[in-house]
């Protein structure tokens, strides 16, 4: 039986899953880890092609959570202040003061994050893993809860500049929305326009309830038996042929703290193997270094089929 009085002491949790998925058809299962990956302190990434609603479903979060929203689009001219922020001198009061860039928000949208450079891309890493920007020696420290949702096309490549491996990094998921189905593609092609929707989506939880499912998420028991699944996938893919570079020791905390989010979600207050399946392929293939022409997510997936739960 699900452990219910883990994931049901914050409200409405049932009732903000309903509210994205009403607004993103089709996609519950990409809906639900984004939900984890906001619970576990991570950031998202999406990669797919246009017109599948990444850009919709970060507004959907941050809709239902209450959460301050800005927009950044990456091109190939953006400068790491147009990000954080730059210091002004003003005459009048004869010192500098900071102007915050959108970064200063609680949902950051970076759209389109490979077609900018790969330094202004870096601007983004101190606020991803420190939740905070320094300019000009100063420390400013970013809301909270902060999530970056970014998005980034596959098929795109000219003009664009892959993520190096250490943004990669900061990406607890990354996830494809890919094309609906044929009864979520018909009722989106006959129901209302998703721009009304968004405008009528009504808070249903906010920052402080983030706060308390992240809490609740830590307190989620893993097994030691658990513990020795997650360590037997990290030490396979150090291991493996076809990977240069396997997965570290934060990879391995990231993918824990996902899986608790991820069990939260379902109900109970322990992990269960389904619920690091479920997270290892989001979790890991974008971290691994593969050493052939092997696909990252073949290589994940082939991975989870050879080491068996004990």
């Amino acid at each position: 039986m699900a452990d219910s009085q883990h994931a049901r002491t914050v409200p409405h949790l049932d009732a903000a899953l309903a509210q994205v998925n009403h607004i993103v058809l089709g996609k519950a299962r990409q809906v639900k880890l984004a939900f984890a990956c906001l619970i576990a302190g991570g950031h998202l990434l999406l990669e797919d092609v246009p017109g599948v609603g990444k850009t919709t479903l970060a507004h959907a979060l941050a809709a239902t959570f209450n959460l301050s929203f800005n927009r950044i689009q990456f091109t190939s001219d953006l400068l790491p202040t147009d990000i954080i922020g730059v210091s002004v001198y003003e005459r009048e009061a004869g010192s500098f003061r900071f102007h915050p860039g959108p970064v200063f928000t609680q949902l950051l949208l970076a759209d389109e994050i490979n077609r900018a450079t790969p330094k202004t891309q870096s601007a983004l890493l101190e606020a991803m893993a420190e939740g905070q920007a320094t300019v000009d020696g100063q420390t400013h420290t970013l809301p909270a809860p902060f999530f970056v949702v970014a998005t980034q096309n596959p098929l795109d490549l000219a003009g664009t500049y892959p993520l190096p491996d250490s943004q990669l990094d900061r990406f607890m998921l990354r996830l494809s929305m890919d094309y609906p189905d044929a009864r979520a593609e018909r009722e989106l092609l006959a129901g209302r326009d998703r721009r009304e929707l968004l405008e009528q989506a009504t808070p249903v939880l906010d920052a402080e309830a983030i706060t308390a499912l992240h809490q609740q998420a830590q307190a989620v028991t893993v097994s030691s038996a658990l513990l020795d699944y997650v360590q037997a996938l990290l030490t396979a893919t150090r291991r493996h042929a076809d990977i240069r570079v396997g997965l570290s020791p934060r990879a391995g905390l990231s993918l824990l703290a996902a899986a608790r989010a991820w069990a939260l979600l379902s109900g109970r207050g322990h992990v269960l193997p389904e619920d690091v399946q479920a997270l290892f392929v989001p979790v890991a293939a974008h971290r691994l270094i593969p050493a052939g022409t092997h696909s990252r997510q073949a290589l994940a997936r082939g991975l989870l089929a050879e080491v068996a739960v004990e």
